[in-house]
């Protein structure tokens, strides 16, 4: 299967390649999606392992829906990236005979370096490490000119992605030792191609089995970036390296959760969403997903009746972080407390954020809705290039989510020193 990413910018619409395939030997692969049987976790799933039995959570362990390209569910299936502890992150910087890297390749290196490392790291509340390597320092020259690649955005059997990773491959093998690591950073000089905000060529080969070996491991999560996310606003100093650990997310098993529609689904909530302009962290959801959130900081609300919860800021460590309700087997609330803090810095309206998760739902199709507390308010933030509309999204004290339907209502009873949120969750 093939899937193009879309993005919507001020300046217009720009469509995105997402992380759907590997790098394949001759013939780059489609991304390959659950078996027929729910994987055991491996090193490369690195998110909750503990059985139903044991913390009471089975019913909001909402599992992977077969034949969905990188499905929300849990656990993430094996092949992706491990997800906590130290990760080994090589990065090549390559250019071209008619687009030559401007300035030093330590240079494009910096953009992302070490931004991308802290990000992860107060993202994860320390449990990745994330350690990127440059053995090569200088621009890697491929062997043909950039336009006889013929990349374009679009699929990823394209044979221009055929040609240059077997370039890649073989310029950097004699100085790489690829089984040293555990994704692979192309940082592309920016002058390849046009610009991100007319067209993203940006995109991650991630989870596949069929990927092409280098010293005996196969390449299978591999991120390429192009261009720079400069709308001269000025904010790409601040933002600029986000659309890295975006891709990254892709080598860790998470889905695009914009829509053809640009970030209208979950806005600045995820940077699976948008990478740019606010910064953002990620959801509740996706942090259990990757072992960064243990189960004891889960609630589930799966039965009959009212249950109250005591929820922390995401943004900080410890306590308890999020409450799930589950709808159907494939789908699910989820609640959590977002603040201006961490990553979540640009957070305009502070409170209680609900989304659904729906894992039969494809990656860039919308997997995940953020249900909005304030309808056609246009948003709080003024940030450049932000979907502001559910920037005001979360709940306050004294506000509720109602699903009539499937007879559901959260309520936000109110927020303590700290910020600590009191949520009600009653299920008729």
């Amino acid at each position: 299967m093939q899937h193009t990413r879309h993005r919507i910018r001020r300046t217009g619409r720009s469509r995105r390649l997402g992380g759907l395939a590997a790098l394949a030997a001759l013939a780059l692969a489609a991304l390959t999606t659950a078996s027929a049987t729910l994987p055991a976790p491996t090193k490369a799933s690195a998110g909750p392992v503990a059985t139903a039995d044991e913390t009471g959570l089975g019913p909001c362990r909402i599992p992977t829906t077969l034949g969905i390209q990188m499905s929300e569910g849990i656990p993430t299936p094996p092949g992706y990236s491990p997800s906590t502890g130290e990760i080994r992150a090589l990065n090549l910087m390559i250019d071209f005979s008619d687009a030559v890297g401007e300035g030093r390749a330590v240079d494009r290196l910096a953009e992302f370096f070490p931004q991308t490392s802290d990000w992860f790291r107060t993202s994860s509340y320390g449990r990745l490490s994330y350690t990127p390597h440059a053995p090569v320092p200088e621009w890697l020259r491929m062997p043909m000119p950039f336009a006889a690649y013929g990349i374009e955005r679009g699929s990823p059997y394209e044979p221009g992605y055929r040609n240059l990773v077997e370039d890649i491959v073989a310029a950097a093998d004699p100085k790489v030792d690829f089984s040293a690591y555990d994704l692979v950073n192309i940082l592309v000089t920016p002058n390849a191609g046009p610009s991100a905000l007319d067209t993203v060529l940006s995109v991650t080969f991630s989870g596949n089995h069929d990927a092409p070996v280098a010293d005996g491991v196969p390449l299978a999560n591999t991120s390429f970036v192009y261009s720079r996310q400069d709308d001269g606003s000025g904010s790409y100093a601040e933002t600029g390296y986000r659309v890295l650990p975006h891709e990254n997310g892709h080598v860790f098993g998470l889905p695009d959760l914009y829509t053809s529609e640009g970030g209208g689904s979950v806005g600045h909530w995820d940077i699976m969403s948008e990478d740019w302009g606010a910064n953002n962290d990620l959801l509740g959801w996706h942090k259990w997903k990757l072992g960064w959130l243990d189960s004891h900081q889960i609630g589930c609300a799966s039965t009959p009746g009212t249950t109250e919860y005591s929820l922390t800021p995401l943004a900080t460590a410890g306590g308890a972080k999020m409450a799930i309700v589950p709808i159907t087997e494939d789908t699910g609330y989820a609640v959590e407390v977002r603040t201006r803090a961490g990553n979540d810095e640009a957070v305009c309206a502070p409170g209680v954020l609900i989304y659904r998760v729906h894992t039969g739902v494809d990656t860039g199709q919308g997997p995940v809705t953020v249900s909005d507390s304030s309808r056609d308010s246009g948003g709080c933030t003024r940030r450049p290039n932000v979907h502001s509309e559910l920037s005001d999204a979360p709940y306050q004290p004294g506000e509720s989510f109602v699903d009539k339907k499937n007879g559901i209502r959260i309520s936000v009873i109110r927020a303590d020193s700290g910020d600590v949120h009191k949520v009600r969750v009653t299920r008729s």
